[in-house]
């Protein structure tokens, strides 16, 4: 919806990193090695990826950084580095869930065989699958054959993952807070429907 509403590309980290690594740049291959390793790959290669994205033609009226930054220090190194390239932060969008909606949504996800892009999801009303004599069908093509995918199911995996969104001192959330004095920061519930939630933040952002 953002990226229609204003025109402007939507620019994930992975896909930074796969573009440098396919092109063979020096950064790409820096990165390759610590992704191969099964590493993170450091702010201090990350960010120069980053800002170079930032500064191709179609950035020009603007952009929407996503899964970047992650915590506190990759917030501050991404502050000054765009502060240094004279490239202006306006927004910072934050969807609030509780942790426990957020665990849920997660762990409730089905996947329909015929098409994965059928939304279904036994923890939201407004995509539940179709529950018939004890079985679940498809909600939108009618298919009895949805799955989960394993890694949806793995408790400690997402607990460890949301032990960083959810950290106020060092983590995700650290980092919305950090930003709350550097750009106009836009919070919506994430509870209602992807329509409500859209609604909402189109008429936030001006």
């Amino acid at each position: 919806m953002i990226k229609k509403k204003f025109n402007v590309p939507h620019i994930e980290t992975g896909v930074i990193f796969r573009e440098n690594i396919k092109n063979h740049t020096e950064l790409g291959k820096k990165a390759k090695d610590f992704i191969d390793r099964g590493e993170l790959v450091p702010d201090e290669i990350t960010i120069p990826m980053i800002l170079a994205r930032l500064t191709e033609s179609d950035c020009k009226n603007g952009w929407l950084l996503d899964g970047f930054p992650r915590n506190l220090a990759q917030a501050k190194a991404l502050s000054e580095a765009l502060e240094h390239a004279g490239i202006r932060l306006d927004y910072v969008i934050e969807i609030v869930l509780p942790r426990d909606i957020a665990k849920k949504r997660i762990m409730g996800r089905r996947l329909c065989a015929v098409d994965n892009n059928h939304p279904n999801n036994i923890y939201i009303d407004a995509i539940k699958p179709v529950e018939k004599n004890g079985k679940l069908y498809c909600r939108v093509c009618g298919s009895d054959k949805l799955s989960v995918r394993p890694d949806d199911q793995d408790e400690a995996a997402i607990d460890k993952r949301h032990d960083i969104y959810y950290d106020t001192k060092t983590g995700t959330l650290a980092a919305v807070n950090y930003f709350k004095n550097r750009a106009k920061t836009v919070a919506v519930d994430g509870l209602p429907s992807v329509e409500e939630v859209s609604a909402e933040l189109s008429s936030r952002l001006s």
